[in-house]
């Protein structure tokens, strides 16, 4: 008998400018792909199995009965990681695509060594990996870019029940992205109302938007961590509150941020970095006004000294993600001055993480064949 293995790998994504906006309909983000990654193996086994070496749980019994995934586990980290599996599991069903026992095994490179979140979207990696790793392993013909960002975007949001997906984007596609979201409230009544997975696949997602675009060859981008990691979810709720409490102040925020992640990313169409750096400096003073306009802290001590530095240097910076902690990013002029940057950052206690753009997105690295 010949035994099958695949390995798939999909990259992290830093949020560059946008967010928060994101969340309403046809508000522009720029997000990146970087070159830290999960892994995600499957291979054929005499019964399925799941191994997340990261959580320490190793081949752990699931099945595949009327429709939903059963883990003889009840660890709660497994959500979604089970919905990736449910919602991908009945695609390949709808397809007719038959489907053989496997063990599904991944890895993750996406936090620090001690197991804190540098925030670089590693739920949403995960999902992706899987559904990937799935669709190649179990029907190749089926592992499109596009089908493998669908699935997986739908899983990401049924569990956690928000979120733009530019994180499970930048995952799939790769590279940095325009990218407008399809707007989970959208999405789950559609998947909701849908008879089937695929029904929701094939529909037009009318709000989502997403096409790569290329920085400026002569732009350094840096990126440091505060050593605090913080909670997405706490910080967005805090946000959209606005939209009830105080309509103006929230209204302001998304028009001061279309205005400025449309600088910024005119300034990497035409190569200006003087407009780059206009654009992502708009962006952190939207973001600083809408947080005082919530009474929440998007961007803290550690990450306005992370951005003043970065302009003391000539460069521009702000706080990545939703703030709060976790990392921020620097665009900076030329190679000497970036490094600068890091070193100022050090002396500082920010820790200068050794990232880079990465472009391929997913993609299958390894299949093996053996007796």
């Amino acid at each position: 008998m010949v035994a099958k293995s695949i390995t798939v790998r999909v990259p992290g994504k830093l949020m560059i400018a946008g967010e928060f906006a994101v969340l309403e309909p046809y508000q522009d983000l720029a997000v990146m792909a970087v070159n830290r990654f999960v892994y995600a193996n499957v291979s054929d086994a005499d019964s399925h199995q799941l191994t997340l070496s990261d959580f320490s749980l190793h081949k752990v019994p699931w099945s595949w009965r009327e429709t939903d995934i059963h883990i003889e586990s009840g660890d709660p980290r497994l959500s979604f990681v089970k919905e990736a599996l449910r919602v991908t599991y009945r695609y390949l069903e709808e397809q007719g695509s038959p489907i053989r026992p496997m063990h599904v095994s991944t890895r993750s490179e996406l936090d620090d060594i001690s197991g804190v979140k540098y925030g670089l979207g590693s739920s949403a990696a995960i999902v992706t990996s899987i559904v990937a790793g799935v669709l190649h392993f179990q029907a190749p013909k089926l592992a499109d870019k596009d089908i493998i960002f669908r699935l997986a975007a739908l899983s990401h949001v049924v569990t956690q029940g928000n979120g733009s997906g530019a994180d499970v984007a930048a995952s799939t596609y790769g590279g940095l992205l325009q990218f407008s979201s399809f707007q989970a409230d959208w999405l789950l009544e559609e998947y909701k109302e849908a008879g089937s997975i695929s029904e929701v696949v094939k529909k037009d997602w009318k709000y989502y938007r997403s096409k790569p675009i290329a920085l400026p060859e002569n732009v350094y981008f840096c990126v440091g961590w505060t050593g605090n990691a913080a909670s997405t979810k706490d910080l967005v709720n805090r946000v959209r509150l606005l939209k009830v409490n105080n309509a103006e102040a929230y209204n302001k925020f998304l028009q001061d941020s279309k205005d400025a992640v449309s600088q910024f990313l005119t300034g990497v169409g035409n190569s200006d970095l003087t407009q780059l750096f206009q654009g992502i400096k708009a962006n952190r003073k939207a973001l600083n006004q809408v947080g005082e306009a919530a009474d929440t802290s998007i961007e803290t001590p550690d990450l306005a000294v992370l951005c003043k530095l970065a302009e003391d240097l000539g460069g521009a910076g702000k706080p990545s993600g939703a703030g709060g902690g976790d990392c921020g990013i620097a665009f900076m002029p030329s190679e000497e001055t970036a490094k600068k940057l890091a070193l100022s950052w050090e002396k500082e206690g920010i820790k200068a993480l050794t990232l880079s753009p990465f472009v391929g997105g997913e993609m299958m690295i390894e299949e093996n064949d053996s007796i």
